[in-house]
Protein backbone atom coordinates (compact mmCIF):
# COMPACT_ATOMS: atom_id res chain seq x y z
CA UNK A 1 0.00 0.00 0.00
CA UNK A 2 1.36 3.46 -0.98
CA UNK A 3 2.01 6.08 2.22
CA UNK A 4 -1.38 8.47 2.83
CA UNK A 5 -0.44 11.95 2.03
CA UNK A 6 -1.50 14.52 4.88
CA UNK A 7 -3.71 17.42 3.76
CA UNK A 8 -0.87 20.41 3.46
CA UNK A 9 -4.03 23.04 5.10
CA UNK A 10 -4.66 20.35 8.05
CA UNK A 11 -1.27 20.26 9.50
CA UNK A 12 -0.98 24.32 9.18
CA UNK A 13 -3.94 24.74 11.27
CA UNK A 14 -3.91 21.54 13.54
CA UNK A 15 -1.92 19.72 16.60
CA UNK A 16 -2.85 16.31 18.53
CA UNK A 17 -1.67 15.56 21.75
CA UNK A 18 -0.47 12.60 23.23
CA UNK A 19 -3.75 11.55 24.13
CA UNK A 20 -5.23 11.59 21.03
CA UNK A 21 -7.12 15.21 20.96
CA UNK A 22 -7.15 17.75 18.29
CA UNK A 23 -5.96 21.24 19.38
CA UNK A 24 -6.87 24.35 17.09
CA UNK A 25 -6.30 28.36 17.10
CA UNK A 26 -9.65 29.85 18.64
CA UNK A 27 -11.75 31.23 15.79
CA UNK A 28 -12.75 34.69 15.75
CA UNK A 29 -9.55 36.55 16.00
CA UNK A 30 -9.12 37.31 12.29
CA UNK A 31 -10.43 40.50 12.29
CA UNK A 32 -12.59 43.16 13.69
CA UNK A 33 -10.84 43.24 16.87
CA UNK A 34 -12.75 46.79 17.24
CA UNK A 35 -16.56 45.34 17.73
CA UNK A 36 -15.01 42.59 19.96
CA UNK A 37 -14.85 43.11 23.95
CA UNK A 38 -11.72 42.71 25.01
CA UNK A 39 -12.97 39.97 27.29
CA UNK A 40 -13.92 38.11 24.39
CA UNK A 41 -10.36 39.28 23.01
CA UNK A 42 -8.19 37.52 25.98
CA UNK A 43 -10.13 34.49 26.34
CA UNK A 44 -9.59 33.75 22.70
CA UNK A 45 -5.98 34.11 22.98
CA UNK A 46 -4.43 30.41 22.64
CA UNK A 47 -5.52 27.07 21.62
CA UNK A 48 -8.63 24.74 22.63
CA UNK A 49 -9.46 21.18 22.25
CA UNK A 50 -11.85 20.62 19.28
CA UNK A 51 -15.33 18.87 20.06
CA UNK A 52 -15.17 14.89 19.27
CA UNK A 53 -17.12 14.91 16.56
CA UNK A 54 -14.69 17.53 14.77
CA UNK A 55 -11.53 15.79 16.03
CA UNK A 56 -13.06 12.53 14.20
CA UNK A 57 -12.87 14.70 10.86
CA UNK A 58 -9.82 16.08 11.21
CA UNK A 59 -7.74 12.89 11.93
CA UNK A 60 -8.79 11.74 8.33
CA UNK A 61 -6.59 14.50 7.22
CA UNK A 62 -3.66 14.19 9.53
CA UNK A 63 -3.14 10.01 9.06
CA UNK A 64 0.50 9.35 10.66
CA UNK A 65 0.16 12.28 13.53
Amino acid sequence: MPKLKTKSGAKKRFKLTATGKVMAAQSGKQHGMIKRSNKQIRNKRGTRALSPADAKIVKKFIPYA
